[in-house]
């Protein structure tokens, strides 16, 4: 019989502490872990195998987009996920899950739609050469 492929994460070069609190959106390279609250979108730079973990005492309020997630702790808001999602058993996301793979452990929630795609790296990272350009409408 076949066993589904450990997951092996790239590196941790961003953590957000339990006591740390974030008001804004987050691009990363690598991998990040939470432990703290996120109020904005957490995105991870394509081809930089861009892993998030977020812990239980982990929370993001805003959208997900990474390769791969780890989540024991809570997202308010929709998750891309290019490569790999695993729901350990205290994970809670209210939103659309986008997945091309799934783990869910028992007692992981998920308040929205379950959306399984092949394809999903144009919907999921920021390219490497994207640059932030300020509204001009203010």
């Amino acid at each position: 019989m076949a066993r589904a492929k450990k997951l092996r994460l790239p590196p941790i070069a961003t953590v957000i502490g339990a006591d740390t609190q974030i008001r804004g959106d987050i691009t990363f390279v690598s991998g990040m872990h939470i432990d703290g609250l996120v109020k904005g979108n957490v995105t991870g730079v394509a081809d930089s195998k861009s892993s998030l973990v977020i812990s239980k005492s982990g929370r993001v309020e805003g959208d997900v987009k990474v390769e791969n997630l780890i989540l024991d702790g809570i997202i308010i808001g929709d998750v891309f996920a290019c490569k790999r999602v695993e729901l350990a058993s205290c994970a809670q996301v209210t939103g659309t899950v986008h997945y091309q793979l799934l783990e869910m452990a028992m007692g992981a929630q998920v308040t929205g739609q379950l959306i399984h795609s092949e394809d999903m790296d144009e919907k999921c990272l920021v390219k490497p050469d994207a640059k932030d350009k300020p509204d001009d409408t203010a």
